[in-house]
């Protein structure tokens, strides 16, 4: 596959779900970016903004599995993952898998499970198997969450931690429509749910094909030094408990590398390092406040960047 075969896949991948989802182009974008990444998504907005169809028309833009979960605070880890039981007609143990062996999981509003079933994502999240019983199974490829939380309605809810956070390739948020936008999601409503009538247009072949490509897109010596940079600064920074982990420098990478090809391109500019910046690193972030505000990490990344040198070179590979 060349670049150019996976930017015609995007795009069909983005016009389909824009048959759904209207005026988010850059948010389909970041996603698909994600998605080829080999991260996981994390919606984060109010209700009704259209974090579960966006999901949903995704999904069924590709030709692979998908499950949903709806977490609930009763939500067991086993419910997730699966469980071993007795098959008295069998006579012996049989593993009977969860919804988690899936392509493409939706985690829907994550916040209302508890601690202790949140942790069961996070090794499927990072390693991409599950141990239960001592027994290891490895998840097919490709293995894509995108998980939604409502910020708003906090009774009874749970705070993700930081190792799950730390997960997410991308922390988005939908935002409300414009005038215009909503006039038209009215107009494709009115009579056909649109969703109903999506068939997929890339296959999971396809995707795993694009996620080995942009491993090849060529990134030049000075932007790794730019990125890391950025990254070591936000482990120094005065307002900052906490700052971006190694584990997140990669993603960087990866996903400033997707974006890239996304886009065209067979090399990162400095452009999309900025561009994903806010996106993949300020969710990582432990203000010294005690408080994980969105706005106020946005504020110090804004500063890191400002103080961080942009290289002008020519970026292309030579």
């Amino acid at each position: 596959m060349e670049i150019k075969r996976l930017q015609e896949l995007t795009d069909g991948i983005r016009k389909n779900v824009e048959k759904v989802i209207v005026g988010k182009t850059d948010i389909i974008n970041l996603i698909l970016t994600s998605l080829l990444a080999n991260g996981h998504v994390l919606l984060e907005d109010v209700p009704g903004t259209g974090k579960t169809v966006l999901a949903k028309a995704l999904a069924k833009s590709i030709a692979a599995d998908f499950k949903r979960i709806q977490f609930t605070p009763d939500l067991l880890p086993s419910d997730i993952t699966g469980l071993t039981y007795y098959n008295q007609k069998q006579g012996e143990f049989t593993f009977r898998s969860g919804p988690v062996f899936t392509n493409i999981l939706l985690a829907d509003e994550i916040n209302r499970a508890t601690p202790r079933t949140q942790s069961s994502l996070l090794e499927c999240m990072e390693e991409k198997q599950i141990t239960i019983d001592g027994e290891t199974h490895l998840l097919e490829k490709p293995f894509f969450v995108i998980a939604t939380q409502n910020p708003v309605e906090t009774a009874g809810t749970f705070l993700l931690p930081e190792a799950q956070l730390d997960r997410f390739l991308m922390q988005l948020g939908m935002g409300l429509p414009e005038f215009s936008d909503e006039i038209t999601i009215l107009n494709r409503f009115i009579q056909d749910n649109p969703l109903e009538e999506l068939t997929s247009v890339c296959t999971k072949e396809d995707l795993l094909s694009m996620q080995e490509l942009i491993k090849t897109v060529y990134i030049h010596p000075s932007l790794l030094e730019y990125m890391v940079s950025i990254t070591c600064k936000t482990r120094t920074h005065k307002s900052l408990a906490l700052g971006v982990s190694p584990r997140g420098s990669l993603g960087f990478l990866r996903a400033v590398q997707a974006y890239a090809a996304i886009q065209g391109l067979n090399y990162v500019t400095p452009e999309f390092i900025k561009k994903l910046a806010p996106y993949v690193l300020c969710h990582r972030f432990i203000l010294r406040t005690g408080f994980q505000k969105s706005a106020g990490a946005y504020e110090i990344l804004k500063d890191i960047l400002s103080e961080v040198p942009v290289p002008t070179e020519d970026f292309a590979r030579r």
